[in-house]
């Protein structure tokens, strides 16, 4: 049996976002082995009959040592393993997994970039002076000819290969990490006030300030419905939003905050609208696909990433980056209009099912996978 590694650097985002294609990895005879910083869902992945490898790498650190002892860990992982084919996933994974598959001769590489991220995207100076440092290693690590790199949208796949980063033949598109639309199910819109929810990781590049910003404008004009926030504060992100912040707009009346939710198609049951204005570097926010599977119409930016799954004008609507009088503007289309809500929700879920499923994202990467085999 072939061994396939994924590096990924968190449990919680690998039983999300990538189950679905490791079991189906298995089912093709695949010997899955997962690489993660272990904390909630270290028995949910053993439970799948995957080997778990606990790590100590971190999506965040400013301590040099401690990244020199995570890539040192990474290489003596990948060496005891000896995998045939490894798959790290976002940025850093990426950076840190190519070198370690390089010193451990690791034969064939899949590098999945879910997004350019806080590197790409911030204004910030440490973000401005990482960046050429991070492409300098991107351009070192992503054309060997046994590496390919996936990229969820095509305005990053292009950047990187007009920037000559990479080459456009070591990469391929794989629109998102899918979603399964028999878990995401269509339901009639609930009774009582529109509500518009806005579901993610709270932290600022999400949009969550432009979000509450709108909503207490639309409030002010005697706009009736509810505004809802859905999700954790990301502990030890730059960018994250206090959870003393959360708590004070909660009281206050502008905005809801639900917290963190595990039951999603709950969510989107509940609600009219969903809303995403984010800036960050997305690759395609899941939780839109998800949305747009349940029948639910979209307001999100027209950024690299959210507009991959929204029309604009079609199953939802397009707004400019961090401009929350835009947002309101069309968050107030979609409230008044009922109708208007059930047409987009409609052609968001054909749009899914056309392009979007976890059956074909799944299996286009699984063809990857086997591609790489003589």
């Amino acid at each position: 049996m072939p061994k396939l590694l994924f590096l990924v650097t968190e449990d919680w985002y690998f039983y999300s976002h990538r189950l679905p294609l490791a079991r189906e990895a298995q089912r093709n005879g695949y010997s899955v082995v997962v690489a993660t910083r272990v904390q909630e869902h270290g028995q949910r992945i053993l439970a799948e009959g995957f080997k778990l490898i606990p790590i100590g790498m971190q999506r965040r650190s400013k301590n040099p040592f401690r990244e020199l002892s995570a890539l040192i860990e990474l290489i003596r992982v990948y060496k005891s393993e000896r995998p045939d084919i490894v798959h790290n996933i976002a940025i850093k994974p990426v950076i840190y997994g190519s070198l370690a598959a390089l010193f451990a001769r690791v034969p064939r590489v899949i590098n999945a970039i879910a997004g350019m991220g806080y590197v790409f995207t911030s204004k910030s100076i440490r973000a401005k002076s990482l960046r050429p440092f991070i492409k300098l290693a991107l351009k070192f690590l992503l054309n060997r000819s046994t590496t390919r790199t996936i990229f969820q949208n095509p305005d990053d796949q292009n950047m990187l290969v007009q920037e000559g980063i990479v080459r456009r033949e070591r990469t391929m598109l794989i629109r998102g990490s899918g979603v399964d639309p028999q878990t995401y199910l269509p339901t009639p819109e609930p009774t009582g006030l529109v509500t518009i929810v806005l579901a993610s990781r709270m932290v600022w590049d999400k949009g969550i300030k432009e979000f509450v910003e709108a909503a207490r404008m639309l409030k002010a004009d005697r706009i009736n419905a509810r505004f809802v926030l859905v999700g954790d504060t990301d502990h030890g992100n730059f960018a994250a939003v206090p959870t003393a912040q959360l708590e004070i707009w909660n009281k206050s009346g502008i905005v809801e905050w639900w917290g963190k939710r595990d039951d999603m198609p709950r969510i989107f049951a509940a609600s009219h609208i969903v809303c995403l204005p984010s800036a960050y570097g997305e690759g395609i926010p899941k939780v839109l696909i998800e949305a747009a599977s349940c029948g639910r119409p979209i307001v999100t930016t027209d950024a690299p990433g959210c507009r991959e799954i929204v029309r604009n004008n079609e199953n939802g609507l397009l707004v400019p980056v961090r401009d929350h009088v835009a947002l309101a503007r069309a968050l107030r289309m979609l409230i008044d209009d009922s109708s208007l809500r059930t047409q987009m929700g409609a052609r968001g879920r054909e749009l899914v099912l056309k392009e979007f499923t976890i059956e074909k994202v799944v299996g286009e990467t699984v063809s990857l996978y086997k591609s790489l085999f003589p």
